[in-house]
């Protein structure tokens, strides 16, 4: 079985109906730490996340495009949800069973060869939605699987998500990289225990920087809609000319912090449930 094959105009199309969807229901898109998805070169790469939201998938299909236009990029969605969705199947979305044998045998099968032919693999190791501040965290087992028993080893790089409502209208998408994880010989359980353990410092860190509001922590990735919008937003907008004055359409003006320049989420304080300290501690789907 070779990689699913991707239709390069099926992805242009759907690309761009993800980036408009993304700049009308949210105020923006803001990333942290995104130059560590770059750092990679061809190294075999999975990218893991928490998965909270329908909008998980086409977040995906959004920093692919962003972040590594290069590389292609695949994920596993249940095979259930993907009939629904029979467009994904063209763009590097493939089908799995949860929890069943064949379906991690499949799930093995297909992402060995998505990563032996250089292509990056997104997956969303919970199986489920959850929400970010559910513990603990418990992953499928087929993501420490695939990584343990994959010749020449790669490297899993954890991301969090949140979708935050501040001070605006439309809610912010907020993303933090973690640190990477490299394979080295580390048997399943270890993996296991050690990309749970990743996940959770990661959604820790990006759960300060969300509750903290802070714009400038974070890169912004994709402008969205400002702005009470209608027949209001019009007005204003009309006596802010007839006055001569700048028009505001933010509820509150957000610093802009260009790619790479964004000053890192802070680490503390931490959540009063985080743990002091994490032991060394996934699937498709």
């Amino acid at each position: 079985m070779d990689a699913p094959p991707i239709s390069k105009p099926v992805l242009w199309f759907f690309r761009r109906i993800v980036r408009g969807y993304f700049r009308r229901h949210f105020h923006g898109v803001r990333i942290s730490r995104a130059s560590r998805l770059n750092s990679f070169g061809e190294e075999r790469l999975i990218v893991y996340a928490n998965h909270s939201s329908w909008w998980d998938p086409m977040l995906l299909v959004l920093l692919g495009e962003k972040l590594m236009p290069g590389r292609r990029h695949y994920a596993p969605m249940l095979a259930g949800a993907l009939a629904r969705y029979g467009i994904l199947k063209r763009i590097g979305v493939f089908g799995v069973e949860l929890d069943t044998g064949r379906g991690g045998a499949q799930f093995l099968r297909t992402g060995s060869k998505i990563l032996e032919s250089g292509g990056v693999l997104w997956v969303t190791p919970q199986g489920r939605f959850a929400d970010p501040r559910e513990r603990p965290i418990a992953f499928k087992p087929g993501l420490a699987a695939l990584a343990a028993k994959l010749k020449g080893g790669c490297v899993l790089l954890p991301l969090a998500v949140e979708y935050a409502f501040w001070d605006e209208r439309l809610p912010e998408t907020l993303l933090h990289f973690g640190e990477p994880i490299r394979v080295n010989g580390q048997s399943a359980d270890e993996l296991q225990r050690e990309l749970e353990a990743a996940l959770l410092t990661t959604m820790e860190t990006l759960q300060v920087a969300a509750m903290a509001r802070d714009a400038a922590a974070f890169s912004l990735l994709l402008a969205g809609t400002v702005g009470t919008g209608g027949f209001y937003q019009l007005g204003q907008r009309t006596l802010a000319t007839m006055r001569r004055r700048r028009f505001q359409a933010e509820h509150t003006a957000s610093p802009v912090a260009t790619p790479g320049h964004a000053h890192a989420p802070s680490q503390s304080p931490a959540p009063s449930h985080a743990p002091s300290h994490l032991p060394s501690q996934e699937e498709g789907g």
